[in-house]
């Protein structure tokens, strides 16, 4: 069954849960594989925000405001997906929620990532942001697996 509101995918990577969760939730190493400079500390509540630098897109600012840091587990955060015109106020739209979850398998960790939340998007942006963000998603776990598989 396709669903047009989330997103699943999955990898398992040969390297510990904890090294997995520090690239997820350390914004110096987040920022290193997602190709962001998000500015501050990730912590539950606070929204961190900063230029994406993928070519193409460094006109864009990506802001995301953290629901969940359960250690070596999950990691969740909100955000406006492919909000990407910068003469587009996205701010009044809802945001889509973004969870990481950490699973030992053997000879590594099966990292997860789902965003859902896509139908709740003016209908104008759900499909493009949607067909985006799943490959984004898709490159976004290759750049997680070379990062900690060093």
């Amino acid at each position: 069954m396709t669903s047009t509101d989330r997103i699943e995918k999955e990898i398992v990577l040969r390297a510990s849960r904890g090294r997995v969760w520090r690239a997820l939730t350390d914004t110096a190493e987040f920022n290193a594989w997602f190709n962001v400079k998000l500015e501050g500390a990730f912590a539950v509540g606070k929204s961190v925000r900063g230029p994406l630098m993928i070519k193409g897109y460094t006109h864009v600012t990506m802001e995301v405001i953290v629901e969940a840091m359960e250690a070596e587990r999950r990691f969740a955060y909100r955000w406006h997906p492919y909000a990407v015109d910068p003469k587009v106020d996205y701010s009044g739209e809802p945001m889509t929620l973004v969870e990481f979850r950490l699973d030992d398998v053997p000879g590594g960790t099966k990292l997860s990532v789902v965003e859902s939340g896509f139908d709740q998007l003016p209908a104008h942006r759900r499909d493009e942001a949607f067909r985006m963000n799943d490959a984004g998603w898709k490159a976004q776990l290759e750049n997680v697996r070379k990062y900690v598989e060093v």
